[in-house]
């Protein structure tokens, strides 16, 4: 779980590369989810909910530029 405070204090660069990573390792995980391999679910939803964190801040710096 990544913190929002930390989020913050990145560059979009930064953030831009955080989110791919973060994204792949959904991917994979739906995956190894659907065959099987893992058995703790709610990994899914922290990632996605570090995702969603991800793009709100970047959403905001682009609003603060504009």
């Amino acid at each position: 779980m990544v913190k929002t405070k930390d989020l913050r204090q990145k560059s979009n660069e930064e953030l831009n590369l955080l989110l791919s990573e973060s994204q792949k390792k959904l991917r994979e995980l739906r995956f190894n989810l659907a065959s099987g391999k893992v058995k703790n679910v709610r990994l899914v939803r922290v990632l996605k909910k570090d995702i969603a964190r991800i793009l709100t801040i970047l959403n905001e710096k682009s609003q603060i530029i504009d």
